[in-house]
């Protein structure tokens, strides 16, 4: 079972999945703690309601340095919107997910409804979701899975962003399998 830290900073959407598959034997982890960069976020509230310890660090030294102290095997960004430094104790061991096939629709500013607008305006027939490993640029890391969903005629942003979640759902926990698989 390897210990996950998770980063957020919104919703907890992602979280909850996580902590879904965990429950129901679908993925062997725990989550051993969650910071968030901003305090009034409901992924913390998630977090505590799970008996998860919580954080709350916008500095990147010391958010490695708390994921130090809980002994992390992989640190997860589950909505995470603030640039890491990776220290190099941490290389190939942090994760994020991003709701576009990258390097399509990623960088600065491409998170949540800008993203699936944006996939909307370039006109593309397809979208999905990314998980990438994490380096010190945004969506730039080695990407380690992608999950494809149709654009379709009848979208708006809404409507293609809950069917991204819906693959992110799947590829998340399936992305961590691969880097168990790999590192362990």
């Amino acid at each position: 079972m390897i210990k996950i830290g998770v980063l957020l900073s919104g919703t907890g959407r992602t979280l909850l999945n996580l902590l879904d598959y965990i429950k129901t034997g679908r993925l062997d982890a725990r989550i051993v703690c969650v910071l968030s960069d901003r305090a009034d976020v409901l992924g913390l509230t998630h977090a505590e309601a799970a008996g998860i310890q919580t954080f709350v660090e916008p500095d990147s030294q010391r958010t490695f340095e708390a994921l130090r102290a809980h002994q992390v095997d992989l640190v997860c960004l589950c909505g995470y919107l603030r640039l890491l430094t990776i220290p190099a104790d941490f290389r190939n061991r942090v994760l994020n997910i991003h709701p576009s096939l990258l390097p399509k629709h990623g960088g600065h500013g491409f998170y949540g409804h800008h993203v699936h607008e944006a996939v909307l305006a370039a006109g593309e027939v397809e979208s999905g979701c990314t998980v990438h490993y994490c380096n010190n640029e945004y969506d730039r890391g080695e990407v380690l899975l992608q999950k494809s969903v149709m654009v379709k005629s009848s979208d708006d942003a809404e409507k293609l962003a809950s069917r991204v979640f819906n693959a992110e759902c799947a590829a998340y926990p399936e992305a961590i399998q691969l880097w168990m698989q790999r590192n362990l």
